[in-house]
């Protein structure tokens, strides 16, 4: 007998949520900042929406900085993950200098866009 389609969705929340438990407190801490950056990017597209876009360099700069930094979080979570192998030999102190130094040079070419 086939099972309904909220029955399978709610089986895989169920799954993901178990496996997601599994995960390392400092890659929650990680996933949590990335999605306040994407909130902040979602918030910022909803009010030029809704009030206009007269300072448009302002807006560009303010939505690229937080999917810029939040793309270079995921790329922290990538190198920090302990289960991926590409980045075993790299030491968790020098991925996370590296996520420092990209978005100082980040956040300086932002603030060199808004003129």
């Amino acid at each position: 007998m086939v099972r309904s389609t909220g029955d399978d969705v709610l089986a895989l929340f169920h799954s993901l949520r178990s496996a997601y438990a599994a995960t390392p407190k400092n890659l929650k801490i990680i996933d949590l900042y990335v999605a306040f950056a994407v909130s902040t990017a979602l918030i910022q597209v909803v009010y030029m929406a809704m009030v206009g876009s007269f300072p448009f360099n302002s807006f560009l700069s303010g939505v690229l900085s937080c999917v810029g930094t939040a793309v270079l979080a995921v790329c922290l979570r990538i190198q920090v993950n302990k289960e991926n192998k590409e980045f075993k030999d790299l030491p968790p102190e020098r991925a996370y200098a590296d996520f420092i130094l990209c978005n100082l040079v980040l956040h300086l070419v932002i603030m060199n866009f808004l003129g």
